[in-house]
């Protein structure tokens, strides 16, 4: 007759396997809220991440398209005639140090120019993000004067202000904003808390820990998953003017850290699922093997009747 177990210990397995699928669950959501707010709520961070873009030949394409446009559309009626030489010469610039320190100029006021709106509770709702091209045109300026390029101190600086963001799209940003300022404070915490909590009350911690381990390596590989969907979705769903790999490339860029986190996160637990694995079961036998072999004590021997 098998003897049904207590009804405490299925309890303390029901309540830790909980406990552990919950930290395996905030696990991933956790690195994703930490990626969010130290990695793209960093201007510095930002920027040193946008700056190798500024090399690569589709992000310089895009630019070199939007710009020869824009430039052409200030120039009445020569459309025809200038569009070739306007566009090579674009492209010409898009491979200079010039460029390159404007690329990282303006992708620093825009970031700051952003973050600033997020952050002021006093600003008012119906006005977009706007930055100002000024300290570009003075980068790029200085940039062309110490290469000696001709007329290159004429170039005038205008305060030109360029809305980067709507209202409507702040708003939404601002509500992901407060929510992403509490998440990564507690996601984290939540997450440890689950798993020191799910192990304790185990009924067999070595099972715990292993599990442990496996379910944050299934989330890290969830994470990794979610990443390559969610690039597939952001270029489908770009218009037809966005040149899709200059934004694959932005995407992969910004991206960079959360994939890295998520292979991170796959080997660790991996390691110590192994690790809690081969204890359990070779542990015993090494220490086994390890132990000291005491002879068995002699005894006395009695004296007989004839040594008497």
């Amino acid at each position: 007759m098998s003897r049904r177990p207590a009804p405490a210990p299925r309890l303390r397995a029901a309540l830790s396997a909980a406990l552990i699928a919950l930290c395996c669950l905030l696990v991933p959501l956790g690195a994703l809220a930490a990626w969010a707010a130290y990695d793209l709520t960093d201007t510095g961070r930002y920027v040193r991440t946008m700056a190798p873009l500024a090399g690569d030949p589709a992000v310089r394409e895009a630019v070199a398209d939007t710009v020869g446009d824009e430039v052409l559309h200030r120039i009445d009626g020569t459309q025809g005639v200038m569009g070739p030489f306007v566009r090579d010469a674009v492209r010409s610039f898009t491979r200079t140090d010039a460029f390159r320190a404007g690329w990282d100029t303006a992708n620093g006021a825009v970031h700051d120019a952003v973050l600033r709106a997020l952050r002021d509770d006093d600003r008012p709702r119906a006005a977009p993000v706007t930055v100002d091209l000024a300290p570009v045109t003075t980068r790029i300026k200085r940039e062309l004067a110490n290469d000696n390029v001709p007329l290159a101190h004429h170039i005038p600086v205008r305060h030109t202000e360029v809305a980067v963001l709507a209202p409507r799209e702040l708003d939404r940003l601002r509500k992901g904003y407060d929510v992403l300022e509490v998440a990564v404070l507690w996601l984290p915490v939540a997450a440890v808390t689950c798993a020191v909590a799910g192990i304790a009350v185990a009924t067999c911690r070595r099972r715990a820990i292993t599990a442990t381990a496996l379910g944050t390596a299934l989330g890290g590989a969830l994470l990794g998953a979610a990443v390559a969907v969610g690039r597939v979705l952001t270029l489908s769903d770009l218009p037809a003017s966005v040149s899709r790999p200059a934004a694959g490339a932005v995407y992969d860029a910004l991206t960079a850290t959360l994939r890295t986190t998520s292979w991170l996160l796959v080997g660790l637990g991996l390691t110590v699922a192994l690790t809690t694995w081969l204890t359990g079961r070779y542990g015993p036998l090494v220490r086994r093997r390890q132990a000291p072999v005491t002879p068995a004590p002699v005894p006395p021997q009695q004296p007989t009747r004839a040594r008497a």
